[in-house]
C-alpha cells in the first residue's frame, strides 16, 4: 500500500511538472505575441510618420509651384497695367530693377557730357552731383526708362568724389559710367546735343538718335559753353521748343531765363516720351520762377508724337 501511494505521488508530480512546463510555454508564447504586437504598432506608427512627412513635403512643393505661378501672373499684370495694382516695397524695387536692366539692353540712349567740370567751382560741382541724383531718380520712376551714360567722368575727379559723397549707392546706379566721350561710344551722325543756344527746335524724339545733355552748372552764366562743346564734337544740335510753346510772364524781378538744370530737361523729355505733348511737358516741369508760361490763348506748333525704333 505504501508503494502504491508512492507511485501515485510520483505520477502526480510528473503531471504537475508537465502542466507547469505547458504554462511556461504558453506564457512565452503570449509574451512573444505581445512583443510582436508592439513591434507591429511601432512599425505602423513609423509608417504613418513617414506618410505624414511625405504629405507635408508634397504640400510644400505644391505651395511653391503655386507661388511661382502667382509671381508669373503678377509680372504679366504689371507689364499690361501695373498702375492698377498695389505692390509691396520689395516688389516695386524688383520691378524698378527689371525695367532698368531692360533699358540697359534696349532702352533709348541719353548721355550726360561731363567734360566741362574744369571750369566749375566746388559749389557748382556739388550742385551738379545733386542734379545727377535727381535725374537718375526720375529715370528709376519711369515706366520706360532711358539707358543713361555719364561720359567723361574720370575716376577720382572732383565730380566723381562728390557723387560718391552725396549720392548713396552711386556706384550701384544702373547706368554706364565711363571716362570716354560720347564720340568714342557712338557715331557722330547718331548724336544730338541739346543746348539752349541751338538754332533748331526739337520737334520730336527719334530713338535711333542718342541725345546729349551738357553736364554744366554755371552761376557766372558763361554764354554758349554747351554750344561750343557741341561744335567741338561736330554733332547736330537742338533746343527745347520753349520759344514755340511759351511766352514771357511779367514778374517783379523782370527775370527771364531758358537755362535749366539737367534733371529738369530730362523730366521734360521723359514726359514728352509718355504724352507726345510739348505743352503738357513744359507746363509740368518748366519752373515758373524762370519767367516763362504756357499761354492760354496762343496757338503753338502742333505737338508731334515721339517715334520709337
Amino acid at each position: 500500500m505504501k508503494e502504491m501511494a508512492h507511485c501515485q505521488s510520483d505520477v502526480c508530480e510528473v503531471q504537475l511538472n508537465g502542466v507547469s512546463e505547458a504554462m511556461d510555454l504558453l506564457q512565452i508564447d503570449v509574451e512573444a505575441q505581445v512583443v510582436e504586437g508592439r513591434k507591429g504598432r511601432k512599425e505602423a506608427t513609423c509608417s504613418r510618420n513617414v506618410m505624414r512627412k511625405q504629405r507635408n513635403w508634397e504640400r510644400q512643393v505644391e505651395a511653391k509651384k503655386s507661388k511661382r505661378k502667382e509671381e508669373k501672373q503678377r509680372k504679366k499684370l504689371r507689364r499690361t497695367d501695373g498702375s492698377h495694382c498695389e505692390f509691396t516695397k520689395r516688389t516695386l524695387k524688383a520691378i524698378t530693377k527689371e525695367r532698368l536692366a531692360e533699358a540697359l539692353i534696349s532702352g533709348p540712349k541719353l548721355c550726360v557730357d561731363l567734360s566741362m567740370t574744369d571750369s566749375m567751382s566746388d559749389k557748382e560741382i556739388s550742385r551738379l552731383a545733386a542734379q545727377l541724383r535727381r535725374l537718375y531718380g526720375s529715370n528709376k520712376k519711369a515706366t520706360q526708362p532711358f539707358h543713361l551714360f555719364l561720359t567723361n567722368l574720370e575716376e577720382n575727379s572732383r565730380l566723381y568724389n562728390e557723387c560718391l559723397r552725396m549720392n548713396e549707392g552711386f556706384l550701384n546706379y544702373m547706368l554706364d559710367i565711363t571716362e570716354e566721350s560720347c564720340l568714342d561710344l557712338f557715331p557722330s551722325e547718331a548724336l544730338v546735343y541739346l543746348t539752349p543756344d541751338a538754332d533748331e527746335a526739337l520737334e520730336t524724339l527719334d530713338f535711333d538718335k542718342v541725345y546729349i545733355l551738357g553736364g554744366l552748372v554755371d552761376e557766372s552764366i558763361q554764354k554758349k559753353l554747351s554750344l561750343r562743346r557741341a561744335r567741338e564734337l561736330s554733332v547736330q544740335t537742338a533746343r527745347l521748343p520753349i520759344n514755340e510753346y511759351m511766352v514771357r510772364k511779367i514778374n517783379s524781378k523782370n527775370f527771364h531765363s531758358k537755362i535749366l538744370a539737367i534733371n529738369q530737361v530730362f523730366d521734360i523729355l521723359m514726359t514728352f516720351c509718355n504724352t507726345g505733348s510739348w505743352t503738357e511737358s513744359l507746363q509740368a516741369w518748366f519752373p515758373q520762377a524762370k519767367g516763362y508760361v504756357i499761354p492760354s490763348t496762343v496757338s503753338p506748333l502742333s505737338p508731334a508724337s515721339p517715334t520709337q525704333a
